[in-house]
């Protein structure tokens, strides 16, 4: 028989180990992804809504028209196709481990590349798309605002657009301290169901106007070098229209979990819902817009459609109130990574001060480039096309590759390596058209315009 140990001697490991199990419990119930998980599946469609659908909508249209009727048709419908897919393996991915969930996209690739390695991999990409977009958005939102005080107010002396970024901007001075995804869901309805109603009146006002009798649907561009071009550039227009995937696991670790009922039974079928929303907002808009203008179409629908003055202002402001809640579902992903460095890496306390400060620091930073650089979308096109295509054209199907090993020439093996070269050809080919636009549009572009 062993001798029994003093209880003053038995080592207090365990003890050690519930204190590191309670702090990590304590800093993950204060983060923003991991600290609401009561979501049901109708705020994760209109989450994926509002992420997915972008004001870029409006240029769809232009993007046809470079493309053409054939090869356009048939890239909006390959996008929204592979994107779909390569969204449903994420959310498959999300609790493949059991009794793990993978909360944040770098997570999913730690998983599948190793600690070091995935996070090189998808953090810098995720950033650029997310602080890219936020930046895009404070722009755009300006911008709608401008255009609002134009129609409203003609005889009025114009105002900056400095200042209409400012304006927009003072909204999330104060949304941005929402904790968290489902404390946000109010804002990201209302954002979704803006971006149905802009998207509607765009092609229901192009019906209206009817067939422009001089309209014609061949290339612009008189030279074949500028027809190619363009056709990279809106080839990057379309791929981009689908930047969700960023988002899509932070807006599934929001999902309640239990054995038997794991959280991508509620989280697809939100997805299949936003799916359905955002093939009724892009379809119509895209076909319907350049059928009626043909290639005349401005690069933004609205602009084309001039008139009734009261829709266009109407319009406009569905924009801006979707834009609004698009930063936020795109800021709170960027809010984690930088809680969880300031919090975990550099050993702050979980504070309200300490949200507050870092939170309006992220808002002004990106208000601040919006004003420094307007054309910033062109930027984003070039930028873009390294970001946007890898994190939802092909790194899904990489880390199921990677993770799952399906048999090589199987079904699955063949999916994966369509959409894998497909999205490199993307990745390739759209910065190329991004960067002419910025070359030829650089002579007008304006610091502080």
């Amino acid at each position: 028989m062993g001798t029994q140990v003093p209880d003053n001697q038995k080592p207090d490991v365990p003890e050690e180990i519930s204190v590191a199990d309670r702090r990590k419990k304590e800093i993950d119930d204060w983060l923003p992804i991991t600290s609401s998980r009561n979501a049901k599946w109708w705020y994760s469609a209109f989450h994926n809504v509002t992420a997915m659908v972008g004001a870029g909508v409006l240029s769809l249209p232009y993007a046809m028209a470079n493309l053409g009727w054939g090869p356009g048709t048939v890239i909006l419908v390959l996008s929204w196709t592979i994107t779909l897919y390569t969204l449903w393996q994420m959310v498959e991915m999300h609790e493949m481990v059991p009794g793990k969930r993978f909360d944040r996209y770098h997570e999913l690739g730690q998983h599948a590349f190793g600690e070091k390695l995935g996070l090189y991999i998808v953090v810098p990409q995720q950033l650029i798309c997310e602080v890219g977009v936020d930046i895009v958005y404070m722009v755009t939102g300006g911008k709608s605002l401008q255009k609002i005080h134009k129609l409203v107010c003609k005889d009025c002396a114009p105002i900056k657009l400095t200042y209409f970024i400012m304006i927009f901007a003072s909204v999330h001075f104060v949304l941005s301290h929402l904790p968290n995804f489902n404390s946000i869901s109010g804002v990201s309805l209302a954002a979704a169901v803006m971006s149905l109603s802009y998207s509607t009146i765009a092609w229901t006002a192009s019906v209206h106007k009817g067939v422009q009798p001089d309209v014609e649907y061949g290339y612009k561009a008189s030279k074949t070098s500028g027809t190619v071009f363009n056709f990279f550039s809106a080839l990057g227009d379309v791929a981009f229209a689908y930047a969700g995937h960023n988002v899509v696991l932070e807006i599934q670790a929001t999902i309640p979990s239990k054995p038997g009922k794991p959280s991508k039974g509620p989280m697809w079928k939100g997805v299949v819902v936003a799916y359905i929303v955002v093939a009724l907002c892009y379809f119509p808009v895209a076909l319907i817009g350049y059928y009626m203008f043909g290639n005349k179409v401005e690069d933004n629908i609205l602009i084309s459609l001039e008139k009734p003055t009261w829709l266009i202002v109407a319009a406009n402001m569905f924009v801006v109130i979707h834009v609004i809640g698009s930063y936020q579902i795109y800021a709170i992903p960027v809010f984690d990574m930088l809680e969880t460095l300031l919090v975990k890496k550099l050993h702050f306390r979980p504070s309200r001060k300490l949200r507050f400060i870092s939170r309006n620091i992220y808002v002004a930073f990106t208000m601040f480039v919006g004003i420094c650089f307007p054309f910033f979308g062109g930027l984003l096109g070039f930028f873009g096309g390294f970001a946007f295509a890898p994190t939802t054209y092909f790194l899904p199907c990489i880390i199921w590759l990677a993770i799952y090993k399906p048999k090589r020439f199987s079904l699955s093996w063949i999916t994966n390596w369509i959409c894998i070269i497909l999205g490199f050809l993307l990745m390739i080919l759209s910065p190329i058209g991004g960067l002419r636009t910025i070359i030829l549009n650089a002579k007008g572009y304006e610091f502080f315009s």
